[in-house]
């Protein structure tokens, strides 16, 4: 259900953004559209796309609560505060540039900020948890214009994805999520990685480790995810309809690794499961990478003496450092002719129309939508 809320001055100008005031329950609120800070940004909001985390907010499945809704976004520089002159790279910035925004603060002031685990933040969603009535208003891109805080790092766009914009606007979640974790982990040449999942991650995990020299195994069971994984690069797909239990999964990767197990894999699926299954695809001492697992509250059966006697390695990873995205979007500049990176948006929506984007994400109608405000 949704309405519409209103708090703004006729002689002003306004912007719109989307407010999930619970469950289900979306708002759309109109405000005056801030002047920056000196050391930070206003922008108008280009693109913004509908990920999975939205889903689970939307659906009250998830930490993040009561809130303005959206982090990956595409925007253009409507005004630069004084003190601006570049982009978190050093790059020079003017307004009407466009640029990517890492979706979350780094306060540069916590313990871990303090440590330079700045992946780890402790006030990380600071700005996106606050009430829109509180100033800048803002907070994050399901709206027309999008604050970006002097905390915030943000990138300007190479030329080469300037006809690619809703490919550019998810650089700062799946490709940012998936360059972080697997230089983690480490990928070598000529290591087997299996993936557990073909959605966004998946696939952008795929690229990667293509591009690290590895040989690809993706684990789906949708045949458009399985489709999407061959033009994407996997050298070899399993279909877990057809492979119906972890025992003929495991003995698939088997298989395809001449009997010893995946060096590297990485659950992208989500699913409590998937992690349990995961040990068993993986070889003795290899690495294992868990990233789709994010919400709080889901377990499944596991036993941890499997995964001990099997010596590996196991890292998660939920965020990454914040100048990762300008790598993402380096990496997106010089492939972006290699992938089908435009099959990963196959629906456009306007922002009045987001909660008809939900609904056709939630059922799987779309792969993912992106909105134009």
């Amino acid at each position: 259900m949704s309405h519409e809320s209103t708090v703004m001055d006729t002689d002003v100008e306004t912007g719109r953004l989307v407010y999930l005031n619970g469950p289900r329950d979306i708002e759309f609120q109109s405000y005056e559209v801030p002047n920056p800070e000196p050391n930070a940004v206003v922008t108008e909001v280009v693109r913004s796309n509908v990920c999975g985390s939205e889903l689970h907010v939307w659906k009250g499945d998830h930490p993040l609560q009561d809130c303005v809704l959206g982090h990956e976004a595409l925007c253009r520089i409507k005004q630069l505060g004084d003190k601006v002159e570049t982009d978190s790279a050093g790059n020079p910035v003017t307004e009407g540039d466009l640029v990517a925004p890492v979706y979350f603060q780094t306060c540069q002031s916590c313990d871990y900020c303090r440590r330079g685990e700045f992946y780890a933040c402790e006030n990380d969603y600071e700005h996106t948890g606050k009430s829109p009535d509180i100033w800048p208003h803002f907070h994050a891109p399901w709206a027309t214009h999008y604050y970006i805080y002097p905390d915030n790092h943000f990138y300007k766009i190479p030329k080469e994805l300037e006809d690619h914009l809703n490919v550019a606007a998810a650089a700062n979640c799946a490709l940012s999520q998936v360059l972080f974790g697997i230089s983690e982990i480490g990928v070598e040449y000529n290591d087997t990685v299996v993936i557990q999942g073909a959605g966004g991650l998946g696939l952008n995990a795929t690229v990667v480790a293509n591009e690290h020299g590895a040989e690809t195994i993706v684990i789906d069971g949708v045949d458009r995810r399985l489709e999407q994984a061959k033009a994407f690069g996997a050298d070899h797909v399993i279909d877990f309809r057809e492979q119906k239990t972890v025992e003929a999964r495991r003995n698939r990767v088997k298989q395809i690794t001449d009997g010893v197990g995946a060096d590297v894999g990485i659950e992208v699926a989500g699913v409590p499961e998937a992690f349990v299954e995961g040990i068993e695809l993986v070889r003795k001492g290899g690495q294992y990478l868990t990233m789709g697992n994010v919400r709080p509250g889901h377990e499944a059966d596991f036993d941890p003496g499997r995964l001990t006697r099997k010596s590996i390695d196991i890292t998660t990873v939920v965020e990454y450092d914040p100048w990762v995205l300008f790598d993402a979007l380096e990496f997106l500049a010089a492939t972006i002719d290699d992938y089908p990176y435009d099959q990963l948006i196959d629906a456009e929506f306007e922002l009045d129309d987001i909660e008809e984007a939900l609904e056709a994400s939630e059922n799987r109608d779309i792969t993912r939508a992106t909105i134009i405000p």
